[in-house]
């Protein structure tokens, strides 16, 4: 690797972790508010710790399954009960991708490893183009993998073997980014640097359209990374993704024609529910739009520079983490703040996760809680 090159990795590595920070301005403390709802822990267990990497829980409807750097678990989804923990074999850096009797799990080595949902044995292992940054999907029988590196591979979710690779050329410059895929309707939507967002078919992987997010503007290269950083959403008609330093663009799902598009930079992500589209910006400020046509409905920044993570909308409720470690219930309403409830300290780097009417959270320090929230 050449000098330059190690820069550039340095800088994207840094600005990957601070990409919410501005010098001299510290985190919006905690205000003082009446609670009108209560977050509660159905139950909780300590993983162990993610290290540098963002791991979140998988979901089938009678499991759940969470991962550490070390280990590999298989929960109740009801009451929580340890089914079995087992050792990968490898350092856990993307996961857990869960679905059609598979649990997923890649390394920080290129590894790739599906096994059997039931009692946790192999079922087969690969070796892939680069690292596993994020969580695999299944879909139809395919494994969706996308690597450090950029690229996107399906591979048969019988024995691994691929099926198709995307790859596109990678910038120089640009951030780590643990953004994964999202599978609808058989296509697959991923969102790369320099801002360009793919639409590929997941039988047979070819690029079905691609379109630009953002383009590159600044004078230096930092200025200039306009990377898409989180994973794009979608429902049956439309299909939006935002890019750091960048805009919030939404498109026709199927054609890949523009509908609307808005400034925005985000490196956190959004979420789509009834007729809203919900976004963090890199500020730490929360957003309600309208889906039709981008529309701001309301704003709360009562939580700047926190590091908020993508919101997570369910009923009349939308949850976000911070760096501290605590969930935040918002309004869907009108963005106001609902109940807030700290977890074990670590920061949370990922959006919650869908688990019926409730959600599961993942801290970094590996304490994974499932939650629900009351009035």
């Amino acid at each position: 690797m050449t000098l330059r090159s190690y820069s550039l990795l340095t800088c994207a590595l840094l600005l990957a972790a601070c990409s919410s920070d501005k010098a001299g301005i510290e985190p919006a403390r905690l205000i003082d508010f009446k609670p009108t709802a209560k977050i509660e822990v159905r139950w909780q267990h300590a993983l162990g710790d993610s290290g540098i990497n963002v791991l979140t829980p998988g979901v089938t409807r009678v499991a759940v399954f969470g991962a550490s750097e070390e280990y590999l678990y298989r929960f109740d989804r009801e009451t929580g009960k340890q089914m079995w923990r087992i050792k990968p074999g490898f350092t856990v850096s993307g996961g857990v991708g869960a679905g059609e009797g598979l649990v997923l799990v890649g390394s920080d080595q290129g590894k790739l490893a599906a096994f059997d949902e039931t009692d946790g044995k192999l079922r087969w292992q690969v070796q892939v183009s680069s690292e596993v940054l994020s969580a695999p999907k299944i879909s139809n029988g395919i494994v969706v993998v996308r690597t450090g590196n950029g690229r996107i591979a399906g591979l048969n979710a019988e024995d691994g073997k691929r099926l198709w690779l995307y790859e596109r050329v990678t910038p120089a410059l640009s951030v780590r980014s643990h953004a994964g895929v999202t599978i609808r309707n058989g296509m697959v939507y991923a969102g790369f640097a320099a801002g360009r967002l793919a639409a590929i078919g997941l039988t047979k992987g070819v690029v079905i359209w691609e379109a630009t997010v953002s383009q590159p503007r600044g004078n230096t290269e930092l200025e200039r990374i306009s990377d898409i950083t989180s994973i794009p959403v979608a429902d049956d008609r439309q299909v939006c993704a935002v890019a750091f330093q960048g805009r919030l663009v939404c498109f026709d799902a199927i054609q890949g024609n523009t509908l609307w598009t808005r400034e925005m930079s985000s490196d956190k992500g959004l979420a789509l529910f009834g007729g809203f589209l919900y976004a963090t910006d890199a500020d730490g400020s929360v957003f309600a739009l309208d889906r039709s046509t981008g529309a701001t409905l309301w704003k709360n920044d009562q939580h700047a520079n926190r590091k908020l993570t993508a919101p997570y909308p369910f009923e009349e409720y939308l949850v976000v983490g911070d760096f501290e470690g605590y969930l935040h219930v918002l309004n869907t309403s009108d963005g106001s703040l609902l109940a807030r409830r700290k977890t074990d300290g670590s920061a949370i780097l990922a959006a919650p996760v869908l688990m019926g009417d409730g959600a599961l959270v993942q801290t970094s320090d590996g304490e994974l809680l499932a939650i629900s929230v009351q009035k």
